[in-house]
């Protein structure tokens, strides 16, 4: 007969130092790696102590319960951090700082000047920015003519798209001061679903006939969104769907 598996019952009163040697972020930690450890324990050795009454783990764990997920959490301003019980202001920027630290590594990772030249190379290089935002941007990548990025996408606007806030002139301006040949479009929603609207579409179509007056090609619209909601995908290229002609 197998051996029956007891759950450890944890005492959010008990400090670190008192838990079970196998409990301790620590000692977990070293015992089986960092990849292997819950979120719990490594949002644990971010923040390092608890506070009265409630040890480190307690306190991370109220963390990750209150927010969902690390995508909300690492949306939260430290305004937002600050008003779960136990997060001062000095925990809200560790958590902060360790969030914004994981963005910069994975735009690091994308490459100074990286080959777009698919779908899922431009949403690879705006995903983790539009993942933790709470209101629309809109992008411009900008590229030569071997198809490279030209330096950061360029941010156009910000709020719900529509011809007001995405005007060409502001575009295109960008476009000749980058000296590009060609340019993707990008946007994000944050709800997750990447579903373009009615006014994505129209307004895509207004962009790519002021940039065959400029000679310049706007090659796709990628509108992005989040894995959570079902999709095959968390982003949606309007060209790969055929809902607009491009050049």
């Amino acid at each position: 007969m197998a051996d029956k598996v007891a759950y450890a019952v944890v005492d959010n009163n008990l400090r670190v130092c008192d838990m079970p040697a196998q409990l301790r972020p620590r000692e977990e930690f070293e015992r089986i790696g960092a990849e292997n450890v819950s979120d719990a324990v490594l949002l644990a050795l971010i923040l390092r102590t608890g506070t009265t009454g409630i040890n480190v783990v307690e306190v991370a764990q109220r963390l990750l319960s209150a927010f969902g997920s690390l995508t909300a959490l690492a949306k939260a301003s430290v305004k937002e951090l600050q008003a779960i019980n136990s997060i001062g202001p000095v925990k809200a920027q560790m958590i902060k700082a360790a969030m914004e630290l994981a963005q910069r590594l994975t735009r690091e990772s994308v490459g100074e000047s990286p080959m777009v030249t698919t779908p899922e190379q431009a949403a690879a290089v705006l995903r983790e920015r539009a993942r933790v935002l709470q209101h629309e941007v809109f992008w411009a990548l900008m590229l030569d003519t071997k198809n490279r990025l030209i330096g950061e996408p360029k941010q156009i606007s910000q709020g719900t798209l529509n011809s007001s806030l995405v005007h060409p002139r502001e575009l295109f301006k960008k476009a000749v001061e980058h000296s590009c040949a060609a340019m993707i479009l990008a946007h994000n929603h944050p709800s997750g679903d990447p579903t373009p609207s009615s006014e994505d579409i129209k307004i895509t179509k207004q962009l790519i006939g002021a940039g065959e007056v400029m000679g310049i090609k706007v090659l796709d619209h990628i509108v992005i969104g989040h894995r959570k909601h079902n999709n095959a995908s968390d982003f949606l290229s309007l060209r790969e769907a055929g809902l607009v002609q491009f050049g």
